[in-house]
């Protein structure tokens, strides 16, 4: 695991560049660094990395070469199945020098070629130089569990792990993207290939960059799934349960490779459960388990991870914190995504990656669950929008709508049965956009005329994100989340406060060949009737107690909309001060005076719109403070 940066410039690169880079991100790799330099005529190319050393602790340095060194390598990330792709290169008279997974995708490609990365099981950023071919290959994962950003400048192609790498090497700041901006107020982050500057762009996910060395040019293209063992199978019901608890098991025995102690997030949830128990069933030791509770008992669920703890017999490390220790490291936590972020769940995700990061270097997780099995509600809110639009012809829907606007009043940060009654009838649609409505947790498109001033001719919709026709199906909701909340929230926000602590997370359940099983499944084996991930449940229920994986979990929830009103007030109160908001010229300061004063008042709860506004000003006034003053 690693932080990777690079730099391909027409010029002779600043030998301090790179180090700067490289310092950057220091959090993501504290064990080791490296660099690499190559200047001729047409180019000048430096690439960099630091590292936290998981697998063959000696010998895996990076940047690492062929035989000829004109190939090089630097690689963020994890190959889950590299000894098996190392067995079948060596077989075919391949030699390796080290143990280490960043030497097989080296010799993946010498032997195969860029398209072979198919063949890739794991989480990864990483970019090749081939000198023979004048060409720099930059790729990222199936699902874009490791991050890359890239910009192209006059003179300069830049790369890097984190946005921060990027801005520390830039002249000036960039400009704000209005699209990044959009996006980020509808769902309150902002999704690939979006950042929120102006010619800053994400990676997207399965795909990879080729860039010519002299010209600079470059293409992206898309890494094929070809890799697809259920291709034309069909499952009943039992075979697909049997399937389904043999690969979880097989992905976890996959994901505890490693030459460091390994340990797991247990929560409590089905997700983090099923994988703490497959961690134990593997390991004739007893295991390392973490998990957080809080002292405000509408949030604890720690009752849930003790149970499973002593299924499990695992050591278990329970930590209770305060609403002190939660808001105490806001200023790190969110100014460390380098963009506005505003999934509040960061919080708690950085202080149990924190307390587990002192002891361990790798957890598992049960992330990727929700998305791979169908564990959400929105999943069957998508057939209620249908149902519901072909009974209410759109106008009764309409006037239906003022009246529960008055009806069904929030009023604090509870996000109980109100909250989400409401969410779903504002987000019922005629015009096949329910998706798009259900994911914008922040301001919905209509509304952003009134929380912006500039010209609405440079709003962009969330709608437009979606590349292919949705048809309200779970497998189309379940694709859509992967290529955006998953992607642009969950991964971001777990890549980020892990490594911020110097910890990798590995989630069993992303695992391209689990999500090609569950592409192939009966949507009712993923949700039968109000059962949420029915298969998933049912392939482990044996090993807990009755109706154990059944019990409802609240998740990471943090009352940020109460501290609005209180700890935070005065300073959510600065970030709307007339004068500063006007100068900023983005937001209408009418509107915001009116909502914060509704929301502190008690009048009308607006959680997720002021929390977004809070942590894009919080990031606003860190990043142009000089522009500010």
């Amino acid at each position: 695991m690693c932080g990777i940066n690079g730099i391909l410039s027409k010029t002779q690169i600043n030998t301090n560049l790179i180090k700067l880079m490289n310092d950057s991100i220091y959090h993501r790799g504290p064990d080791d660094e490296g660099n690499y330099r190559h200047t001729n005529k047409d180019f000048s190319i430096s690439m960099g990395m630091r590292r936290l050393s998981i697998i063959d602790l000696k010998k895996g340095k990076q940047p690492m070469y062929s035989d000829d060194e004109s190939i090089i390598i630097v690689f963020n990330g994890e190959i889950y199945n590299f000894l098996e792709i190392k067995s079948q290169l060596t077989e075919n008279g391949v030699k390796f020098k080290t143990n280490s997974d960043t030497e097989v995708i080296l010799k993946l490609y010498e032997n195969y070629g860029i398209d072979s990365i198919d063949k890739l099981d794991g989480m990864y950023s990483f970019a090749i130089t081939d000198l023979n071919k004048s060409k720099l290959y930059i790729a990222r994962d199936f699902f874009g569990e490791k991050p890359l950003y890239y910009t192209n400048l006059e003179n300069k192609f830049i790369w890097a792990s984190e946005l921060k790498s990027i801005i520390k090497v830039l002249n000036k700041k960039p400009n704000i993207s209005f699209k990044g901006l959009s996006l980020f107020f509808q769902l309150t982050y902002i999704p690939s290939p979006y950042t929120i500057y102006e010619n800053i762009h994400k990676l997207q996910p399965s795909s990879y960059l080729e860039v010519d060395l002299k010209s600079k040019k470059f293409i992206i293209k898309a890494v094929e799934n070809n890799e697809n063992d259920y291709d034309g199978l069909s499952f009943n019901f039992n075979q697909a349960k049997k399937v389904t608890h043999d690969l979880i098991f097989d992905s976890v025995k996959s994901r505890s490779i490693s030459d460091v102690d390994i340990g797991t997030f247990l929560s409590g949830g089905v997700d983090s459960s099923i994988i703490s128990f497959c961690l134990s069933k593997l390991h004739s030791d007893k295991i390392n388990s973490f998990s957080i509770g809080f002292e405000n008992q509408n949030f604890d669920e720690t009752d849930k991870s003790d149970i499973v703890s002593r299924i499990i017999n695992s050591n278990h490390n329970k930590f209770i914190v305060s609403e002190k220790d939660l808001s105490v490291n806001i200023d790190k936590i969110i100014l460390n995504f380098d963009e506005p972020f505003a999934d509040s769940s960061s919080i708690p995700t950085y202080i149990v990656s924190n307390l587990t990061g002192k002891s361990l270097k790798v957890a598992l997780t049960g992330d990727g669950g929700d998305e791979v099995f169908g564990g959400y509600n929105k999943y069957y809110m998508g057939a209620l929008n249908k149902k519901y639009t072909s009974l209410f012809p759109k106008i009764i829907h309409n006037n239906l709508q003022r009246i529960y606007s008055k009806l069904i009043s929030v009023k604090n940060d509870s996000r109980g049965f109100s909250y989400k009654l409401k969410r779903f009838l504002d987000s019922i649609d005629y015009e096949n956009n329910f998706y798009s409505n259900i994911i914008s947790l922040g301001f919905n498109f209509d509304s952003l005329k009134d929380l912006f001033v500039f010209n609405s001719s440079n709003f962009f919709s969330v709608k437009n994100l979606q590349k292919f026709s949705v048809d309200d199906t779970l497998h189309d909701f379940r694709k859509l989340d992967r290529m955006i909340s998953l992607e642009g929230d969950m991964l971001v926000k777990v890549d980020r406060t892990s490594m911020l602590n110097s910890l990798e997370c590995r989630a069993p359940f992303l695992n391209k060949k689990i999500w090609n099983f569950t592409e192939r499944l009966n949507e009712n084996f993923l949700i039968n009737k109000w059962n949420k991930k029915y298969i998933l449940k049912e392939a482990f229920k044996n090993y807990f107690p009755d109706g154990f994986l059944d019990k409802q979990k609240q998740g990471f929830g943090v009352p940020v909309g109460n501290w609005l009103r209180s700890i935070f007030k005065s300073e959510l109160l600065s970030y709307c001060d007339k004068k500063f908001i006007i100068k900023q010229g983005l937001f209408n300061h009418e509107y915001l005076f009116k909502i914060i004063d509704d929301h502190i008042s008690g009048k009308q709860d607006y959680t997720f719109k002021l929390w977004a506004f809070f942590c894009f000003q919080k990031w606003y006034k860190f990043t142009y403070e000089k522009e500010i003053s």
